[in-house]
């Protein structure tokens, strides 16, 4: 009967301070969309410009349309999804951002174990002890004896200023944070690993293009030494060509040197060391540029891109931790009850008459503390802190989708004219090879002519490359598809509602 009416009171106690405790400090509010409605002061083309070539067709932007959100299907390369797939799998940056929002997950889960719930705990002793009753101004021998005791103790706290909610809430929105990173983390590593795979393919490219130029050189260098054996040239033009020579050779190395640093990390972006073994040869041949990108307005980018959610994600710790800051300042009801026996044999511990119970209400209010204060000022500054944050991300972010656009028209103006000199170049190479089989033209010329559309074919290689990375680096811009939202949040955590 006893543990009965404990058991009541502490249960009354703990609905009387949820119904009557309040949680102190402001509520955090979503910042407002920006009101810009475009990313630039000019408006983009309906269509970027468009080139006879491989990579080389228009693009154009889809108003309100949806990222998909494997986004790196477009490119057209099944050997591409499989270095994705295996990147998604086998990174160690993701098993560590993974385990980090777990981490997140479980340090909420522990301290809503401790504050949302009364905490049980249960004990059982025993003491053997003398007692002489001289101690008491009595006589006669002193006399050993045992004592029992077993008890099950409740305390609560009562959270009367709605400090352990903010705490919780703080928390809450550290998970939201650790997953916004999560998916940021995983963007990222999808766009470096098509990025540099790209990268890769072009310079694989440009240095048979090399190669091809630097032959024809050499070729030329030799008819050079001969002219001049025959008195038909002066030692300087061999001087001169051979420089020329050299300079491209010196070239072939760079472009090897940036192959296999692409190579490298491309083995580590996907999981595996550079030396363990090869991975698959893309190349441009293989890829396809998109044609749609889907352009998501400035309103609601912010509610896409993961990295300024997870600005957002702590503009509301720091909005919590705010009102934890305040809710110290405000009084604190601790209860506790306990309920046991105690008996001087084990046999009668749990008999009738050995009952103990007993319980204890303490409310504690700070008088004098200077710490207090300063810590409620830190928080606010840190909560400013936060709020430019996340003002300069949104911005940041901003600008990286201006930039990306301006990129999409640009390049792909650069690669029509190139397109154009490819194809003027390959025409005047073509007339060369036939003067050349009727003997209208020397061998010399139709090296040049050769060299000449290698060379514009190196920069031809180049600029098809950054058209496909333009595309990778719109749909990063756009989010990349993954659209993490706070509701998700909370339906796991309750007391994470979103405003």
């Amino acid at each position: 009967m006893k543990f009965k009416n404990m058991y009541t009171f502490i249960v009354s106690a703990a609905m009387i301070g949820l119904l009557a405790g309040c949680t102190v400090g402001p509520d955090f509010n979503r910042p407002a969309k920006p009101e810009v409605a475009a990313y630039t002061t000019t408006p983009f083309p309906a269509h970027t410009a468009a080139a006879p070539t491989a990579l080389g067709g228009a693009q154009r932007l889809i108003e309100g349309g949806v990222v998909n959100p494997q986004w790196w299907h477009e490119l057209g390369s099944s050997k591409l999804d499989a270095l994705i797939e295996k990147a998604l799998q086998a990174s160690p940056t993701l098993v560590k951002a993974q385990a980090t929002l777990r981490q997140a997950q479980e340090v909420y889960a522990a301290r809503a174990g401790d504050t949302l719930y009364p905490q049980i705990d249960a004990n059982l002793g025993g003491l053997r002890q003398q007692f002489s009753p001289a101690t008491s101004g009595q006589t006669g021998d002193s006399r050993e004896f045992s004592l029992y005791n077993a008890g099950v103790g409740v305390h609560y706290n009562l959270d009367l200023a709605g400090g352990n909610r903010r705490a919780l809430e703080a928390l809450a929105a550290n998970v939201d944070y650790q997953r916004y990173q999560l998916e940021g983390a995983q963007l990222t590593l999808v766009a470096n690993v098509v990025t540099t795979a790209v990268t890769k393919a072009s310079l694989a490219a440009q240095i048979r293009a090399a190669e091809a130029i630097l032959d024809s050189q050499e070729k030329q260098l030799n008819l050079t030494r001969e002219r001049v054996r025959l008195g038909q040239a002066t030692p300087d033009e061999v001087l001169a060509m051979q420089t020329q020579v050299e300079q491209t050779r010196a070239s072939i190395p760079l472009l090897r040197n940036q192959f296999q640093y692409n190579d490298h990390l491309l083995a580590v972006l996907v999981g595996q060391a550079p030396g363990e073994k090869d991975l698959p040869v893309i190349s441009m041949q293989e890829l396809t540029l998109p044609v749609d990108l889907p352009l998501t307005v400035p309103s609601e980018l912010v509610r896409i891109r993961p990295d300024i959610q997870a600005a957002e994600a702590m503009l509301h710790k720091a909005n919590a931790e705010y009102g934890v800051a305040i809710a110290s300042l405000y009084p604190q009801l601790n209860l506790s009850a306990n309920l046991g026996t105690l008996a001087l044999t084990t046999g009668a511990l749990f008999g009738s008459g050995s009952s103990t119970w007993g319980l204890i209400g303490q409310l504690t209010q700070p008088l004098f503390n200077p710490g207090l204060p300063a810590e409620k000022r830190a928080a606010l500054a840190a909560f400013d802190a936060a709020a430019a944050n996340y003002q300069y991300v949104v911005l940041e972010s901003l600008r990286n989708v201006a930039d990306v656009l301006r990129a999409l028209e640009n390049d792909a103006q650069r690669l029509a004219a190139l397109s154009a000199a490819d194809v003027a170049a390959q025409g005047s190479l073509e007339s060369m090879q036939r003067q050349y089989a009727l003997g209208a033209a020397s061998y010399v010329q139709l090296l040049l002519a050769q060299q000449q559309s290698q060379q514009t074919k190196l920069l031809l290689i180049e600029a098809q490359a950054n058209r496909l990375v333009d595309s990778v680096a719109f749909y990063q811009a756009m989010g990349g598809g993954i659209s993490g939202t706070a509701e998700t949040v909370a339906a796991t955590h309750p007391v994470y509602t979103p405003k």
